[in-house]
């Protein structure tokens, strides 16, 4: 199944906030870095911007017909990621359930790309990635899941410090 683990990965993910108050959801830590919130929204944007590029290359008659190539270990924090400004997230407070909204909306735009076209057009078709290349259409679902549990250990290690009393926050929020 092209979601299994997406939908595993997800679910963790959900949990993790699941337990957070709205300061420690919306705080940053100390020394820096993004809030649970920014981790968060900035899946739902990547995830957006994967099916919306996804969407836009099924309708191009000129794209490439590629090999798969070795997208998972796009996970691993040891390969250099590229950040997309598009996915920055913003600094505006937001609760949780907003966010877990936003997660869903990306997801059910996803389903939606895949749904529409047919497994041929995935499989023949690319999309560039700027570390691997062309990619072929279909892996593109995969890489989601892929990009989402590389941020999940981020997702964690952020949690941890914000939830940590020694470590004070810094409000991101500029309501």
């Amino acid at each position: 199944m092209v979601f299994g683990e997406n939908i595993k990965v997800r679910k963790r993910i959900l949990q993790l906030i699941d337990g957070l108050t709205d300061e420690e959801f919306n705080g940053t830590p100390s020394h820096g870095g993004w809030s649970p919130k920014q981790i968060v929204e900035h899946l739902a944007l990547m995830e957006c911007r994967v099916a919306t590029n996804i969407a836009q290359e099924l309708k191009n008659p000129e794209s490439l017909r590629v090999f798969k190539k070795p997208i998972s270990v796009s996970a691993s924090p040891l390969v250099k990621a590229y950040f997309m400004e598009y996915t920055q997230p913003t600094d505006m407070h937001l609760s949780i359930p907003e966010v877990k909204e936003k997660l869903h909306a990306s997801r059910n735009y996803l389903l939606d790309i895949y749904e529409s076209a047919t497994i041929t057009e995935l499989r023949c078709k690319s999309l560039k990635h700027p570390i691997f290349g062309n990619v072929p259409l279909i892996q593109w679902f995969r890489f989601v899941g892929f990009h989402e549990k590389r941020h999940l250990r981020q997702l964690k290690r952020t949690v941890e410090q914000v939830k940590s009393a020694r470590v004070p926050l810094v409000s991101t929020s500029k309501s």
